[in-house]
């Protein structure tokens, strides 16, 4: 582990030289090889899939591990639009001179490697090698073990695109193990590696925040709320509901728990609770929310703690009333995890106490919690959504993949 840490790192210091144009080959060549070999890595994902549901994987994580021909058709373009975006490396972020007459400019340039943890997401593998590559550094990749063979043949396809189109060699790493331990040691090796980023829920963040000697950056599960404010538009809130926990539940920016100002709930909550039993989804609620539900109270179950800290990601939800927006934010910044956090009301002042009370990276106001994304905010490709503060928050997309320096020119200036 620590030969391939310092592999990294050595060809780090190449790849942060090179210019936009002769990364933005290899990343087309990337996409194309993917294309081309695109048969061996459905051959390989199927083995993948199929072990997950002999071992018992949840519907959510058999739908994040499944690849097919559209979706490998999509991480090939993911390739060519980060390949069209601009390049971060050497933005001068400010500048200006300084009464000595030293002329001060605060510039973009890579961490230098970056090595990224992941669950069963084979797809992050390109992703998070492109946005590194793009910006300059050099990746360390470490899938979890039930995509080990997909992750394993894409890096494998992309490593050798990149080294037909002059990357140096060792840019792109592939832990080729799956024991914890290995992990473990590469968590160690700060001399080699700058930055960790997990992508995957809390276990995997607590982990590596645990065992990780390296700077890490906490990209991982969403526990995000829905809260339908007295002043909402209930039919616009009902929409919003039903799409941000169903149309896809099992990735981290789906709602898991929705809460109901008192002042509506009696409209809303027999509404909301029978839409979603008509889709399918498992419900926990307080006792005013059986008590609001009336005839439909018996598709709810009762609600715990538990339930409400709980990243479901599967057709399940938590439904909680509560008797002002200030009890609202209390539960969110309690069993929140930082993510994305949505607000639906017609009430301009609600709206700016939520999103300034509100405790996460990404708020919404009368809209779905499933816009979070990088390329949905015209970021590009992103590596995962940053739920703390340092050094960035919410999409980690190609600037937040950057550090800065100082420049500093003078012309014999002495102190």
């Amino acid at each position: 582990m620590k030969n391939l840490a310092g592999k990294a790192k050595q060809a780090s210091r190449i790849l942060a030289t090179l210019d936009a144009a002769r990364k933005n080959r290899a990343l087309l060549a990337m996409a194309e090889a993917l294309e081309r070999r695109s048969a061996e890595i459905l051959e390989e994902n199927a083995h993948d899939v199929s072990e997950g549901r002999k071992n018992g994987l949840s519907p959510a994580l058999i739908d994040r591990l499944l690849l097919d021909e559209s979706r490998l058709s999509g991480v090939a373009g993911s390739l060519r639009d980060v390949a069209a975006l601009a390049d971060p490396v050497g933005e001068i972020v400010g500048g200006w001179r300084t009464p000595e007459g030293l002329e001060l400019q605060k510039v973009r340039v890579p961490f230098g490697v970056i090595m990224v943890v992941y669950e069963a997401r084979p797809n992050v593998t390109v992703d998070a090698a492109a946005l590194c590559i793009k910006t300059g550094n050099s990746v360390i990749l470490r899938g979890g073990s039930d995509a080990f063979r997909s992750n394993r043949i894409m890096a494998e396809v992309i490593t050798g695109a990149a080294i037909e189109s002059d990357l140096p060699a060792d840019c792109i790493q592939f832990v080729p193990v799956k024991d914890r331990d290995a992990l473990v040691d590469l968590l160690q090796f700060r001399d080699c590696i700058d930055l960790v980023i997990p992508r995957g829920g809390e276990a995997l963040k607590e982990f590596l925040l645990e065992h990780s000697k390296i700077p890490v950056i906490a990209a991982a599960g969403g526990n995000c709320h829905v809260y339908v404010d007295k002043a909402a538009d209930l039919k616009q809130a009902l929409a919003i509901t039903i799409n941000a926990k169903c149309q896809r539940p099992g990735v981290c920016n789906a709602v898991e728990t929705l809460l109901v100002h008192e002042a509506v709930a009696a409209r809303f909550v027999p509404v909301v609770v029978n839409a979603l039993a008509e889709r399918k989804v498992k419900l926990h609620g307080d006792s005013c929310t059986r008590e609001f539900a009336g005839d439909t109270a018996a598709k709810v179950l009762k609600a715990t703690d538990k339930h409400y800290a709980t990243e479901f990601l599967s057709l399940e939800m938590a439904i909680k009333v509560v008797e002002s927006l200030e009890e609202a934010v209390d539960h969110i910044n309690r069993f929140g995890t930082g993510h994305s956090e949505a607000i639906i009301t017609r009430d301009l002042k609600a709206s700016r106490r939520f999103s300034q009370s509100v405790d996460a990276g990404v708020v919404y106001i009368n809209a779905s919690t499933r816009f979070t994304d990088g390329g949905v905010f015209g970021l590009g490709a992103e590596i995962g959504i940053s739920t703390q503060k340092l050094h960035a928050r919410g999409p980690l997309a190609l600037k937040e993949l950057t550090s800065t320096k100082y420049v500093v020119t003078g012309s014999g200036h002495v102190r």
